[in-house]
This record gives C-alpha cells, structure tokens and sequence, in this order.
C-alpha cells in the first residue's frame, strides 16, 4: 500500500470512528482535512461515514446501542454529511425526472434516504421529499399533485415492512403503473418482489444506478423497444 493510500485510509478510519463514537469535534476536523487535501467526497461519504452508521446499526442490533447513542450518532454523522454536501460533484446522466422519496408510517429512519435524495439531487432529478414516517395519505395525495416518474420508499425496520405494502398496494390501486422502488437495510430483493415494487436498492450508492434502470427501461416500453431486466432487479 502507498503512502497515498495509507492516508486516504486513515481519513476513513477516522471518518467512520467518528460516527461510531459520536465524537463531533473528531468528524468535523477529519471532514475539513479531506475537503482541505482534495480527498474524494463520494468515497468520504460512501466509504467513511456510511460504514460508520452500518456498525452503528449493528451495534444497536446487538443491544450494545440503545436510541439515545443512534440519536447521537446520527447526528455526528449530519455533520459529515452537511460540510461534504455542497462539494458532491453534480452530473448529467441523460435523464430528466420527478421522484418522491419518503419514509413509510412508523419509521423514523432517514439518514438512507437523504444520502438518496442527495444522490438524486446532484444528478438532475426534481425530488419531493415527504420526510419520514408518511402515512399513504400523504403519499396517495402528493403523487395527485406532482405526477412522479418514480417512486421511492425507505425503511429501516422489520416491523415497518407492512407499512411499506401497503402503501405499495394503495400507490398502485390508484395508478398501476407507478413505478415504485424500495430499499432499506431489512429490504431485499426478494422481498422487493413480494412487496409487489418494481425494483429494489442494496444502498444508498446504488439508489441512483436503480433509478436510472428503472427509468429508462420505462422510456424504452414507452417507444415500444422491450425492456431488458425491467421490473425486478438487484440494481448492482
């Protein structure tokens, strides 16, 4: 390994410690050094700070964490994410959309779901973000108002994946062929098919390669060019 290397490492290491441990000042000083040296922000936020809050998930998993040490440590992840944001490079991929993104009732989990909507964001997409725990209603009625091209559904928890069918089951009662994509540390990809959504993210990083997927393949039935893969994919 390279000294280069070596100290692209090291940032990491401390990038996500930082999150582990909660410790603010540590991630605000180990941010400001990666923006100051040029270090990679997609890789700092992708390859540090998400590794940190999967562990953190663990942890909390094991009962070693309970909520007000995921609480803090979501918060020192905030302050990561919020001095890397701005520097994220944006890109044109080719594709112009409007996509609601959300969290299902019953579940306040978001940090997934922000880092998607920045990934959205910084690629060309309008995102309407209905925040987190969002009953169908509100789902149901801003689909109404803003015609989306995609759909985007977010859960963290077990408990909550009915929530998530059944929104699925009203968003297409109302229009069948919304296309709807759904992700979460509990989601996979078979339970993405048995909860009846076109396709399914892994995480974060792959939310952007799912969506443009699911897209283009809808462009392409639209121009009456059958769709490769369309409607079930692991979006790796």
């Amino acid at each position: 390994m390279s000294l280069w290397e070596k100290e692209d490492e090291r940032l990491l290491h401390r990038l996500r410690n930082a999150v582990i441990y909660f410790d603010g000042d540590e991630m605000l000083n180990t941010a400001k050094e990666c923006l100051a040296s040029g270090f990679d922000v997609n890789s700092a936020i992708f390859d540090g700070l998400l590794p940190g809050i999967q562990e953190v998930g663990r942890l909390y998993e094991e009962q070693v964490y309970f909520i007000p040490e995921m609480l803090l440590c979501s918060e020192v992840l905030y302050l990561g994410l919020d001095l890397f944001r701005p520097h994220v490079q944006k890109r044109d991929v080719g594709l112009r959309a409007k996509v609601i993104i959300g969290v299902v009732c019953g579940d306040i989990h978001d940090i997934g779901k922000n880092i998607v909507k920045m990934m959205l964001e910084t690629s060309g997409f309008d995102v309407y973000d209905l925040g987190r725990d969002v009953p169908v209603e509100k789902f149901l009625i801003q689909s109404r108002v803003i015609e989306p091209d995609i759909i985007c559904l977010s859960t963290m928890m077990t408990t909550t994946l009915m929530n998530m069918k059944e929104t699925i089951r009203h968003i297409k009662d109302a229009k069948p062929d919304t296309k709807i994509m759904v992700g979460g540390c509990t989601v996979t990809s078979n339970i993405s098919n048995r909860l009846g959504a076109t396709g399914y993210a892994p995480n974060a990083y792959q939310a952007l390669k799912t969506a443009i997927h699911i897209l283009s393949a809808g462009k392409r039935m639209a121009n009456g060019v059958p769709a490769r893969g369309a409607g079930r994919s692991d979006w790796a």
